[in-house]
């Protein structure tokens, strides 16, 4: 019976003693230890018998006996019960799911953790109609259904208006959309021409990359051709802008040109992280590569002039690549190999 565990939270009036319990109180007989209503009870009848409070029963003791008393009073047994019994919880009436507000990650496309949908339809007081067809791009999605596709410029303004770029310029979208598809190109090359070289292992990549950068597409193209194997074809799983996140090596160029303004140079302007699926032996694995964006002073015609650096992310395999790309090129350089190239083909 529970509401003997909440006695000591919410105290009932004492009930009535039965007729049976005042021949206990008037004998001076001690009263069963098992029943629960004399202890406090008995305290008050019998002040100069102190009362031996009963032991608490073992973990391993038998289930409590029962009071061998026959109370009788029920309506007052029934009062108390009502008293210290705990209330029933309320039925919680939820608000329908449509109410609720949907969080900011939910609206989010796991694939480019951009916006699931971007509206095509013009923003408020849009003064300029924008195209809205969407051009297809080189590079096939990792779930096998076709090329990703780049937004249009009317999508590429919704998206600026909702990052809170409310100054953007709408007669430059489209320069923009056209900058913005011509790097990403440029980014997938670099990817594709790294898995060429290091997606069939790092033993291979060696045999490419031990003449040197110079000699490196040479050698690629001899070994492909004793392979006689197709080239691979990654794909590209998913991708995340984070333009807030500098990388590692830009902070440390940032550093060095604080040194030696030989390598001064300004911050990359957007930072994107592609997670490339590589066919490794016949088992998929994914890659993360890390592009910084760079801004170069423009040409004398006023073309804007960017760079990219593309690498894979700091892993073990990664960093292994990267170390034998550029420790390869630095060898064959420091060794002499480009004037023992020269005395050859004299």
């Amino acid at each position: 019976m529970g509401w003997f565990w909440a006695d000591g939270n919410a105290p009932a009036a004492a009930p009535a003693v039965p007729p049976s319990h005042k021949d206990l109180a008037a004998s001076g007989a001690a009263p069963p230890p098992s029943c629960p209503m004399h202890n406090k009870t008995m305290d008050a009848l019998s002040a100069h018998k102190p009362v031996t409070p009963a032991p608490e029963p073992t973990p391993a003791a038998a289930p409590p006996s029962k009071c061998p008393v026959n109370h009788g009073a029920k309506d007052t047994l029934a009062a108390a019960a009502a008293a210290v019994a705990p209330k029933q919880p309320q039925p919680e009436h939820h608000q329908p799911a449509t109410a609720s507000e949907p969080s900011f990650f939910s609206k989010l496309n796991p694939l480019n953790y951009m916006f699931s949908s971007i509206s095509q339809e013009p923003a408020p007081n849009q003064a300029i109609a924008l195209p809205t067809e969407r051009d297809p791009s080189s590079i096939p999605k990792g779930t096998g259904d076709g090329n990703w596709e780049y937004p249009s410029p009317q999508q590429m303004y919704n998206a600026l208006l909702r990052k809170g770029y409310t100054d953007t310029d709408i007669t430059a979208v489209e320069s923009m959309v056209a900058v913005h598809n011509f790097l990403n190109e440029g980014a997938w090359n670099e990817i594709v021409e790294w898995e060429r070289r290091f997606g069939k292992g790092l033993m291979r990549g060696w045999e490419i990359m031990k003449r040197g950068e110079e000699n490196a597409p040479m050698m690629l193209r001899r070994l492909e051709a004793q392979e006689n194997d197709p080239e691979p074809q990654p794909t590209l799983i998913r991708f995340q802008g984070r333009p807030k996140d500098m990388t590692p090596k830009a902070a440390l160029l940032q550093v060095l040109g604080r040194i030696n303004s030989k390598y001064a140079t300004e911050p990359p302007f957007d930072r994107h992280d592609w997670y490339v699926s590589r066919d490794d032996n016949g088992q998929k694995k994914e890659v993360r590569y890390v592009i910084d964006f760079y801004s170069a002073p423009p040409e004398p015609t006023g073309e804007p002039v960017f760079y990219l650096d593309v690498r894979p992310a700091v892993t073990v395999t990664g960093a292994c690549e990267r170390l034998l790309r550029w420790g390869g090129d630095v060898w064959w350089k420091a060794s002499g190999g480009e004037v023992r190239e020269r005395e050859r083909s004299k």
